[in-house]
């Protein structure tokens, strides 16, 4: 399997000494995609051409939790609001970095390191960054990525998190998926309150702010359990 660079965008500086940094994924035929049925592969075809339909299209074919992407509680709440439901203040809205690079294979963000991060109040928003991204493209992104405690994900929902992004590809012990004794324990606390989680953000290396204005902007895909995103951060 190839792999892939995350770092295709530059932070761009405007004249207004405000600099945007793309914390997106491009989203590529071939791509890596977590290895299972219910998470297609990308695929992009081209139909309209310029030398026979004089204009080009193209169809996608994409998962909903492809690259960088916001879970809805609908991923694993029954009955839960679908994307087009979360609200756009959530979405959009000052965020704290966390710093927790660099991070060991399956290390534990615990509660007391999250609380000495965080000193004690938390935002409505937070970005951990340990880094991970940098293993895009290769299995162990899949299977050693460092993680959030129980004890922690439970303490972020009792004191207000609304919004958590994340260079990983999910907030759980890779160790609790799908056939486990306990599957999926963190997303289903948090998306069970309501958080949105986004996942498979890269880039942070270039953020020099702790604090900085994130916009997170899914397709509005009616009823769906999550979208694809272009995921920002501007520091001013």
């Amino acid at each position: 399997m190839r792999a892939f660079s995350p770092l295709r965008a530059n932070p761009c500086e405007t004249s207004h000494n405000m600099k945007i940094t793309d914390l997106s994924l491009t989203l590529e035929e071939g791509m890596m995609t977590f290895p299972a049925h219910w998470h297609p592969v990308v695929g992009i075809t081209i139909l309209g051409r310029h030398g026979v339909e004089g204009r080009e299209t193209r169809k996608l074919v994409l998962g909903t939790h492809v690259g960088t992407h916001a879970d809805a509680p609908l991923h694993f709440i029954p009955r839960g609001k679908g994307i087009d439901q979360v609200p756009l203040d959530v979405l959009v809205g000052p965020a704290r970095v966390l710093n927790f690079a660099p991070c060991q294979p399956l290390q534990e963000i615990d509660l007391p390191h999250l609380q000495e991060k965080l000193g004690g109040k938390v935002p409505p928003r937070i970005i951990l960054r340990t880094d991970w991204s940098e293993h895009f493209g290769q299995m162990p992104f899949y299977t050693h990525y460092p993680f959030l405690s129980e004890p922690a994900a439970r303490w972020l929902v009792e004191n207000g998190i609304r919004l958590i992004a994340m260079d990983t590809p999910s907030p759980d012990n890779p160790a609790h998926s799908r056939g486990t004794p306990k599957d999926s324990p963190n997303h289903k606390v948090l998306l069970g309150a309501g958080v949105v989680l986004v996942e498979y953000v890269c880039n942070l290396k270039s953020l020099t702010s702790q604090d900085v204005e994130l916009i997170v902007l899914p397709l509005k895909l009616k009823d769906c359990d999550g979208s694809p995103v272009r995921c920002i951060a501007i520091e001013r």
